[in-house]
């Protein structure tokens, strides 16, 4: 049996995907967040289970990083990712849409193999 040794310059290492991108739309409203009412706070992204698909996106304002968090940060903006979400938001860009009835963060996940009826769950 012959053996091939590789030396580190020699391998070709693919990008890897962030962790968690920021839309210039969620950008802009986290900057508006940011310096209104939610002035001296962080953004914290985080999953948990809930609904029939089992899991969700979860977000919450803290004043500051926790030592279990990742911090993303898109020009100015800085969000906290909890590192318990890390697994199911690798590659996910957080949007922000504004409609005529709803605005809010959104998340397109390439991790999601399903989503619930509503909308309110998901599963990878």
């Amino acid at each position: 049996m012959t053996m091939t040794l590789h030396s580190p310059a020699a391998t070709q290492r693919r990008k890897l995907p962030s962790l968690l991108s920021l839309s210039e739309a969620a950008i802009a409203r986290l900057r508006q967040l940011y310096a209104g009412a939610e002035q001296g706070r962080l953004l914290r992204v985080s999953v948990g289970t809930k609904g029939c698909s089992g899991l969700t996106y979860q977000m919450s304002w803290v004043a500051a990083a926790s030592p279990g968090d990742e911090v993303i940060t898109a020009e100015d903006v800085t969000v906290l990712l909890d590192r318990g979400a890390t697994l199911f938001l690798i590659g996910t860009t957080m949007d922000y849409r504004e409609a005529a009835l709803e605005s809010g963060f959104t998340f397109i996940n390439p991790n999601e193999k399903g989503r619930c009826g509503c909308g309110e769950s998901f599963h990878v």
